[in-house]
């Protein structure tokens, strides 16, 4: 809707979800724990990327469970944040705002949350803007949006892992997915279109494993790491 665009746009309490998202974001749990734990950055090892995958595989051992902690708990301060902010805009700041509209404003507030967060962790400043895929984060931010986007998107996503043993397949049917299961449960333009960014981001880092998988040469996932 038009009105949540102008709303969104014109009051800074989204240019401050957007900031304070973005920096949950930036705090990479595999690049954290690998660099500053392990004194051995993952991002030199295997793929390169800085995700939970690529640690698993390289490292192993119970502090997987703090990247993953790290990485999930950051989604969810800031989806938590973005809609404590988004419900601040009341009648009182934004004329003839109606209650259904005010719903879908802190939705949109939570997607906004949600594509900065994963822009955070995709892109780190603090660690030269070279951070992981987004799926874990990804899933996490899934959850804290609605069930339904949760179930279509984490659904296909395990479905696909545990069936062809490729995560990177789960990862894309989540990204792929996560425009249509949007519109599907919100059928709003704004919400929409920010929800088709996130899904595009997500493809988009996984560019590499896409041609892998159409070449034939990705790496299936195990649970024994790689020595």
């Amino acid at each position: 809707m038009d009105t949540i665009a102008l709303s969104l746009l014109g009051h800074w309490q989204v240019w401050l979800v957007a900031v304070v998202a973005y920096f949950c974001g930036c705090f990479n749990g595999a690049v954290i724990v690998s660099k500053y734990i392990l004194r051995d950055d993952v991002r030199n090892h295997g793929s390169g990327n800085a995700g939970l995958t690529n640690f698993y595989r390289t490292f192993g051992g119970p502090l997987t469970f703090v990247v993953i902690l790290t990485d999930v708990l950051k989604a969810v301060v800031a989806i938590l944040f973005a809609a404590w902010m988004g419900g601040q805009l009341t009648p009182e700041v934004v004329p003839d705002l109606s209650i259904a509209t005010g719903v879908l404003m802190v939705s949109a507030f939570k997607y906004w949350g949600g594509l900065f967060c994963l822009l955070g962790h995709m892109f780190p400043c603090m660690f030269h803007f070279k951070g992981g895929k987004g799926i874990l984060s990804g899933g996490a931010v899934a959850l804290m949006l609605d069930w339904r986007v949760a179930l279509v998107v984490w659904g296909g996503f395990l479905i696909l892992a545990i069936l062809t043993k490729y995560v990177s397949l789960g990862s894309c049917w989540a990204g792929a997915s996560f425009p249509f299961v949007t519109w599907f449960v919100y059928h709003d333009v704004v919400i929409t279109g920010i929800g088709t960014v996130i899904g595009i981001l997500i493809l988009y880092m996984h560019r590499g494993n896409i041609h892998r998988l159409l070449t034939g040469t990705e790496n299936k996932f195990s649970l024994k790491k790689k020595k």
